[in-house]
């Protein structure tokens, strides 16, 4: 469990590597990998479930090469109060503003900014959430 931070649980099966910022109050799954090798920041109160993969390197450009080109880096942040659902893959390079909710499953290719509700293959923007100052009641516009 990660201890670094007030009220942050990460699951003792999630693979840890490189550069990694976990806000507090957040919570990260099983069977997760934060890949921080190009840098990854998750913001807090967020929700990481289970056997999501945030990553922040790939090796497409090497392999295609036969290795003639390098690894690819880039940092991939994740904004405040955001839930990523279940088996999510966020690719290198890619930020989630705050308040997003991604659909399990998704896999997110792109930068998509606040309150931005996303789902599919490539994941795209099915609605917004709407979080009320006052009282802090979440609701949910779908386009």
């Amino acid at each position: 469990f990660w201890s670094k931070n007030e009220n942050t649980t990460v699951y003792n099966s999630v693979t840890i590597a490189g550069d990694v910022k976990i806000g507090e109050n957040t919570w990260i799954g099983s069977f997760v990998n934060l890949d921080g090798t190009g840098g990854l920041e998750i913001g807090s109160y967020c929700s990481i479930s289970s056997g999501c993969q945030l990553l922040s390197h790939d090796t497409v450009s090497w392999a295609v090469s036969g290795g003639r080109e390098v690894y690819s880096h880039a940092k991939t942040v994740i904004g405040d109060r955001c839930f990523i659902g279940t088996l999510s893959v966020i690719t290198k390079g890619v930020s989630l503003g705050s308040e997003c909710v991604v659909g399990a499953g998704a896999v997110v290719i792109k930068s998509f900014p606040d309150n931005s509700i996303i789902a599919g293959v490539p994941a795209r923007l099915i609605g917004k959430t709407i979080v009320d100052p006052c009282t802090g009641v979440v609701k949910y516009d779908y386009l």
